[in-house]
């Protein structure tokens, strides 16, 4: 009939029932017809059997059938008949009879379960619909027959059989489809019938026991699964709850006179012997007609009242923090927290829409839950964690109060041993804590509704705490409670972690800052829901709180002092005012309760007016007046002086009179019972009172205080017994850190739930993390590092260092260098490379170890990842990176920088890449020195032996080791960091730097260790590196980069690595910045002095380098230097070559391509190249013909002179062009002295080319415009100097040093001509051209009478008269030279005469053959005389 689907086994069969049902449709009258019957047959058939039904035959007219025997035929008869569809057919036909049998006390356990059996198979193959005719009245007929189900018990087994139908009748009931149209009586009844069979299972088989619990389970599914359709379908018109929750104590204890006895007696009883808990008191109730409605709400408010009821057996019992055994059965509260639990889950957030419902797990359920939760079994505890969990899922926004009440008073309290748990306790709080965590909201709704709140404990930071705390393994080894911790603390940072992944970081918080008073339990938020709104309003109100708790610290030590800070925050006001400091006494923890205390009671009126407005900020609303003193004085020390407590009183009793004003008649009477109740608790608690007051005292005591009357005794006992049972502690704890929950406590946070500020959820942004993250990170940090210390398992490492990761990425994103360093700190101890031990293989035992490699991945992880946000952190990193490199570890290249490879590969020092075959590693013997800059080298020294003895194979062990390494260093891609450092942001580029100083130590005079040097080599390279590859930011390192090669440089006296790359590594800076940093071209072409500098064997042993550097250097940049200081220093470099046999060469190249052409001469630096190139020109190290050069350099650099003069006259304005001759002037004066020196020249044909070059640059300066005053300085410093100087060493030398003088002294007489006849007509004009022209002839005079080698020269002796005489002719005729009859005496013409006579006395009269005798014979006396 049923089509079988094609699954396995079990899954068939749990499709046959569908199956089924579709292919028996209700509409086929026939089919259900004949089941119904086979039914009757199958009771009537068991009926039979039973001796007494069987016989039930009489003789005579009256032979009848038993009436249930009847109706089963009489039913038999009729369904074939029936010619209406079988829908419209009433139930009630064709379940009466079989409802008789149920309900019949004549029917033995099988004819019931047979007849249940039945029952139970018309229901589930849903017979009855909602379109089946009179459909309620036959589901409310089912289940008051099974409900009131009678019958003789033969024997137990039967009794369970029975049972067992009986409830799996009323599941198959809440199951069917028409279960809807159940009243909420009869689905309470229901409930109430399984829960009676799960009692009395207790006495019967496993198998019953199970199936009732089961049962049990599964009607609560299927109620509460019906909430959130009835929260949609009714909130409208659901409007029982409102009328209902007036009773008693505003809803928080409903008062009824129905009790949870009467809940379970609405059915006939199976067993009178049936004990339920419950007291009879705090029930729910509802009106008839609700309860008569389909059900809803109503029934699950009766239901889960009940459940809660089942847990109030612990009132009875003694669970407390003090119990160290279980006191009671634990098998009743774990069912009924199970049976909460599903409720929970399955009514979900649709709780909240209806109060009543809301009303139980705020106040009974949770209670309760705070009472069990001190509960020694592990069992209670577990679940009660459980359904605290599914309660912050989805109710949290309703149990804020409550929520902090249950991790202060529970969590918090079982988690640390201190407190008396057992381990098993701890285990299962710590389990639920770490539930708790791995929820990403949790920890942040903690904060912001907890932390934040001034009224509140700070949760999130003791639990922050615990958890830390308790993964650290102190003096004992690693346990599942240590890892249980940490994953609580790594589930925290990773959900901090995936928020910042989630949304970026907003700009940083600004600082919380009160810049004026206002009422700090005042303060409010518009909407809670935004949080451009709640955020600023959450961290305004911790930034109080905390203020608040430094405030209490100073008044704890001095009271007024403690105010007088307040008032300086402006948490208080500048003139104190009663209610400000009675707020800040209410509201804040942590004060010392005596001092409290005695500030209240004192009789000042300003502590008078405070006391009463600190009565004021309670809420003594419907509280008893024990408890309403329990609240008050718990917040302060009672003071011993009768005045003050009688002050302190009066304050109390007027503020509960004014709220609670029942049953007292006036505040008076207040007062006098507040006082009997302290007599009394101090009476009965006392252990130096010996008789104590009885309760007849009490109330005699009491008589007539009432404005005369009398209390109510009742009234009057229950004070006496609730203080002889639980004393007023006059003298409250004061650290109070986690305090136990009491009534009084209990009932004070229902009162403030009514107050607090609504809960906050969180969204997926880390708009408050960087405030939580900044108060965990250190024991977070510190947590993590023990356990990965003493962890000796990879996936508790693997932990670990997902924590170690999340913690970095949180403190870069929140821009938290100090924690980036401290991590780093931490995690770089874990490398072993900081180890000082001497390890016997260290490359090896590296290998070997996987929490040194992973923590060594995982630093450069951070620092190539978060670099940006590390400051001192760079120094561990780089002592890491050195030890690698002393062990050979590194690649090569970690130190390139952003040069091509070609570049790369010429610099000195540089090796190859780290290579991955252990066949290509040469293996010398390990007695060498260590110098290997690759991995191979050193695993290959590693693994030899000294050269006599046989060399060992590495093992297979050891080959895997040195695999590992590799594979280590390669992930760890140290060179990045150095390679990617230009996208470091400034701040910690800098640290950086520093730190490549710093570990490169300072250079001492004299031999360092080689290890030493090899290290300052090392460091110096990346710091060359990072420099060259921030070239846009070089303003940022170029001070410390300079200062620390300054001190290389300044400090070696000897050729070494270490200065050499110090020298080469500065000169490659400026190489390649020079082009972009043309406003530090004067810096780092200052810098190169430093090589001046150098110690002359240092400076000797790498000369040609370095001017090949510095020639590299001019051609690629001299169109960058424009300074003066710059050629300076370039020149100066250039100069020194001029003298060293192997530089010079390259040096002159260097020059020659700075002056060929006067392309790159500027006047920068016109005056240091002519100052070079005269250096070269009188060097003597190569060949003559390079002076000679050198010489027509300079000679050549005239034209630049003529071509910048042409350039000012015509492009500059008047004034510029003046100063701008000027300068070529002197830059011309500083050629020809130039010159002028190597006219002194020992070589002849660089002499006498100096002078021709000199000669040159005297009369090829036209279009210069020399001014007069500068020829004449000229004559004086050039032309006359190189005369006399030639003149004396033609005299004073030996013809080997200068050979062949005479033609240089004929060279430089002609010069003197050549020059003074081109600039007579300037020099004419000057006042002291007789001096200039006395000077010449002197010079003349000088030339002829000279002798070299002892003799007068020929050609000197024909020079000379005839230069004379040219000359005389010129100034002739040009009128310079006449004869004037002045006033006085002609001097010019006169002195003239006389030394032109003393040369040659004929020339007067070949020059002047007109002059008169008396003239002529004037001018010949002075010769004769002279002769």
């Amino acid at each position: 009939m049923g089509r079988l689907k094609l699954q396995p086994g079990i899954k068939a069969i749990e499709e046959e029932p569908e199956e089924y049902e579709s292919t028996v449709p209700y509409r086929d009258k026939a089919a259900l017809g004949c089941m119904i019957n086979s039914e009757i047959g199958a009771v009537l058939a068991v009926m039979r059997r039973n001796v007494r039904w069987g016989g039930r035959y009489m003789s005579g007219d009256d032979q009848l059938e038993h009436t249930l025997i009847q109706s089963l035929k009489a039913l038999r008869r009729q369904i074939f008949s029936w010619q209406h569809p079988w829908h419209t057919v009433n139930p009630a036909v064709y379940l009466q009879p079989f409802l008789d049998v149920i309900r019949s006390d004549e029917t033995g356990a099988p004819i019931t379960g047979v007849a249940l059996s039945s029952l139970h198979k018309i229901l589930t193959l849903d017979v009855l619909d909602l379109n089946t005719a009179n459909v309620e009245d036959a589901m409310h007929l089912v289940v008051d027959a099974v409900t009131s189900c009678r019958f003789e018990v033969t024997d137990p087994a039967s009794e369970e059989v029975v049972l067992m139908k009986i409830l799996q009748v009323l599941l198959a009931c809440m199951k069917s489809k028409a279960s809807v149209m159940l009243s909420n009586q009869h689905v309470c009844t229901i409930v109430n019938t399984c829960f009676r069979v799960v009692h009395q299972s207790g006495t019967k088989s496993e198998l019953l026991q199970r199936m009732a619990r089961y049962t049990m389970h599964e009607l609560v599914k299927c109620i509460f699964s019906h909430l959130p359709d009835v929260a949609r379908q009714e909130v409208t018109d659901y409007s029982f709850g409102g009328k209902h929750l007036e009773n008693g104590n505003g809803g928080s204890e409903l008062d009824s006179s129905s009790s949870s006895a009467n809940f379970v007696s609405n059915a006939v009883p199976m067993d009178e012997n049936i004990v339920v808990p419950g007291n009879g008191k705090d029930t729910v109730s509802y009106d008839l007609n609700l309860m008569t409605e389909p059900y809803g709400v109503p029934c699950m408010v009766e239901i889960f009242h009940f459940l809660c009821s089942l847990l109030n057996v612990v009132e009875h019992m003694a669970i407390g923090p003090r119990a160290n055994t279980i006191a009671f059965d634990e098998d009743v509260p774990l069912f009924a927290l199970g049976l909460i639990n599903s409720a929970i889950e399955l009514g979900g957030t649709a709780i909240r829409r209806h109060p009543r419902l809301l009303s139980l797990v705020q106040d009974e359920l949770f209670r309760n839950l705070m009472q069990f939760g001190l509960s020694t079994s592990p069992l209670i505890l577990s679940m009660i964690c459980s359904i605290v969990l599914n309660l912050y899922h989805h109710l949290r926004t309703e149990l804020k109060l409550q929520l902090e009440a249950f991790f202060s008073c529970v969590i918090l309290r079982l988690s640390q041993s201190r407190y008396g748990a057992s381990y098993q306790q701890q285990e299962v709080a710590m389990e639920a804590l770490v539930d708790f965590c791995r929820l990403k909201s949790f920890m942040v709704e903690m904060y912001a509704n907890l932390d934040c709140d001034i009224t509140c404990s700070n949760i999130f930071e003791e639990l922050a705490s615990l958890l830390s705390k308790s993964a650290f393994p102190v003096n004992c080894p690693l346990s599942a409670m240590h890892i249980l911790a940490l994953d609580g603390l790594i589930a925290v940072i990773q959900g901090m972690a995936e928020r910042i992944s989630n949304a970026p970081v907003s700009s940083e918080l600004a600082p919380v800052n009160l810049e004026e008073y206002t009422p700090f339990w005042m303060v409010k938020c518009d909407n809670y829901s935004d949080p451009d709104q709640w955020v600023p309003f959450v961290r305004r109100r911790k930034y109080i709180k905390k203020r608040l708790m430094i405030g209490a610290d100073h008044f704890n030590r001095d009271p007024k002092k403690g105010l007088e800070f307040l008032q300086g925050t402006h948490l208080l006001p500048d003139k104190l005012d009663p209610q400000s400091v009675a707020c800040f006494f209410r509201y804040t923890a942590g004060l010392d309760k005596n001092l409290v205390g005695d500030f209240l009671g004192n009789h000042d009126e300003f502590c008078v007016q405070v006391l009463h407005e600190f009565a004021g900020t309670f809420d003594f609303q419907d509280m008893n007046l024990d408890t309403a003193l329990r609240l008050f004085l718990e917040t302060f020390r009672l003071p011993g002086e009768s005045q003050k407590i009688q002050r302190v009183l009066e304050a109390f009793s007027e503020r509960y009179y004014e709220q609670s004003p029942q049953i007292l008649a006036n505040k008076d009477a207040a007062l006098l019972l507040s006082y009997s109740i302290i007599m009394l608790n101090t009476d009965q608690h006392n252990v130096q009172v010996k008789k104590k007051m009885t309760e007849e005292d009490f109330i005699r005591n009491n008589r007539h205080i009432n404005g005369g009357n009398d209390l109510p005794r009742e009234f009057l006992s229950e004070l006496y017994d609730s203080i002889c049972k639980n004393e007023i502690r006059t003298i409250p704890d004061q650290s109070a850190a986690f305090p136990e929950m009491n009534p009084s406590r209990w009932i004070d946070l229902m009162h403030k739930c009514k107050k607090t500020a609504p809960f906050i959820l969180s969204d997926s942004r880390s708009h408050l993390d960087r405030d939580m993250f900044a108060v965990m990170s250190g024991p977070t940090i510190a947590a993590i590092s023990v356990v990965f210390d003493h962890a000796e398992l990879e996936d508790v490492f693997t932990t670990c260092i997902d924590g170690f990761l999340a913690v970095a990425k949180i403190s870069a994103c929140h821009h938290l260098e100090d924690v980036l360093d401290d991590l780093v700190v931490s995690l770089c101890k874990f490398t072993t490379l900081l180890n000082s031990s001497s390890v016997e293989e260290p490359v090896l035992a590296f290998g070997d170890d996987a929490k040194a490699r992973m923590a060594t991945i995982t630093v450069f992880t951070i620092a190539n990842r978060y670099g940006d946000f590390i400051r001192a952190g760079w120094r561990n990193i780089l002592d890491c990176i050195l030890k690698l490199h002393k062990l050979g570890l590194l690649p090569a290249r970690v130190a390139s920088d952003a040069a091509d490879d070609s570049e790369l590969s010429s610099e000195p020092g540089q090796g190859k890449p780290l290579t991955n075959s252990l066949s290509s590693a040469h293996m010398p013997p390990v007695g060498t020195p260590r110098r290997s800059s690759g991995l191979m080298g050193r695993f290959s020294q590693l693994l030899s032996l000294d050269t006599e003895e046989p060399r060992l194979q590495p093992t297979e062990q050891q080959l895997a080791a040195h695999q590992r390494t590799l594979q280590t260093i390669q992930k760890c891609h140290i060179d990045s960091i150095f390679t990617e450092s230009k996208f470091l942001q400034a701040d910690s580029l800098l640290h950086l730097a520093r730190a490549l100083i710093w570990a490169a130590g300072r250079p001492q005079k004299g031999n360092s260790s080689p290890e030493d040097e090899d290290t300052a080599v090392f460091c110096l390279e990346l710091l060359i590196a990072i420099t060259l590859n921030n070239r846009d930011r070089i303003v940022i390192l170029w001070q410390g980069v300079y200062e620390h090669i300054a001190n290389i440089v300044q400090t070696t006296v000897m050729p070494c690595a270490l200065v050499e790359k110090a020298v080469f590594g500065l000169l490659r800076i400026c190489q390649r910045l020079l082009p972009y940093k043309e406003n530090l071209a004067d810096d780092l072409l200052r810098s190169l002095q430093l090589v001046l500098k150098l110690d002359a064997r240092v400076a000797d042993a790498y000369c040609e380098q370095i001017t090949q550097e510095v020639s590299r250097l001019v051609k690629a940049n001299a169109s960058h230097i424009r300074s003066q200081l710059g050629w300076r220093t370039i020149t100066s470099l250039l100069s020194i070559t001029a003298r060293h046999p192997e530089a010079s060469e390259v040096g002159f190249d260097a020059l020659l391509f700075i002056m060929s052409d006067g392309i790159n001469l500027m006047p920068a630096n016109f005056t240091t190249c002519v100052d070079a190139a005269r250096q070269f020109a009188e060097s003597r190290v190569a060949h003559a013909d390079r002076s000679v050069r050198a010489l027509d350099l300079m000679s050549g650099s005239i034209s630049c002179l003529t071509q910048w003069a042409l350039e000012a006259r015509e492009e500059m304005g008047e004034l510029e062009a003046a100063k701008m001759c000027q300068d070529i002037g002197d830059m011309w004066l500083r050629l020809v002295q130039g010159l002028r020196k190597v006219c002194l020249d020992q070589r002849e044909d660089v002499r006498n080319h100096a002078l021709l070059s000199l000669q040159m640059c005297l009369t090829g300066v036209d279009q210069v415009n020399i001014q007069p005053s500068l020829w004449l300085q000229c004559f004086e410093m050039v032309i006359f100097t190189v005369l006399d100087d030639l003149l004396e060493i033609s005299q004073g030398h030996s013809q080997k040093d200068f050979r062949n003088m005479e033609g240089t002294l004929v060279l430089a007489l002609k010069l003197l001509s050549k020059v003074f006849l081109q600039l007579l007509p300037e020099l004419s004009q000057v006042t002291t051209f007789c001096k200039l022209w006395l000077g010449v002839l002197s010079r003349m005079e000088k030339y002829l009478k000279v002798k070299v080698r002892g003799k007068k020269n020929e050609k000197l002796q024909e020079l000379v008269p005839e230069l004379l005489k040219n000359t005389l002719i010129v100034m002739k005729n040009s009128g310079v030279l006449v004869q004037r009859n002045a006033l006085g005496g002609d001097s010019l013409w006169e002195l003239t005469w006389l030394h032109v006579n003393n040369i040659a006395p004929s020339l007067q009269l070949e020059v002047f053959p007109d002059q008169d005798s008396t003239v002529s014979g004037d001018n010949e006396s002075g010769p004769q005389e002279t002769g």
